[in-house]
């Protein structure tokens, strides 16, 4: 499914001067049709009432079908960019790390839709999105 071989290490020491670096959203895992990546929940992520905000789940959920997209094509000729986020907010997490496990449901030559089902330190699901991503050519 990917278009080429990738690591975690990959993943993770790409440039950190956006939003993914600066919420510390760390790429764990690497299989034949899904991606995992975490983030803490802490004073980056809270929302006031000292839970995790709504828009980081997002963030963490259109960070990992956006890179899972740019897995799977040719990054010499496109680039993938977000098209539709949405999510439903399952449960507060107050502290420790959140887990993303990113899947394909639809991989085409123009789109890509991914489910993203993130869960608390306790296993339990606390947040599922779907992620539209267009595939562009890249632009001169």
């Amino acid at each position: 499914m990917w278009f080429k071989d990738f690591t975690t290490d990959d993943l993770n020491n790409r440039p950190k001067n956006h939003i993914g670096g600066l919420l510390d959203i760390k790429f764990t895992e690497i299989g034949e049709d899904f991606i995992t990546g975490t983030m803490p929940v802490d004073e980056r992520t809270h929302q006031p009432a000292g839970i995790l905000h709504g828009g980081a789940s997002v963030v963490l959920a259109e960070t990992l079908g956006s890179i899972a997209s740019y897995m799977c094509i040719d990054p010499e000729k496109y680039v993938a960019v977000g098209l539709e986020v949405n999510a439903n907010h399952l449960r507060p997490v107050k502290s420790g790390l959140v887990k993303g496990i990113c899947t394909p449901i639809h991989i085409g030559a123009k789109t890509h839709i991914w489910d993203i089902k993130i869960y608390n330190d306790r296993g339990k699901m606390s947040c599922i999105s779907r992620l539209t991503v267009a595939v562009i050519n890249k632009p001169q």
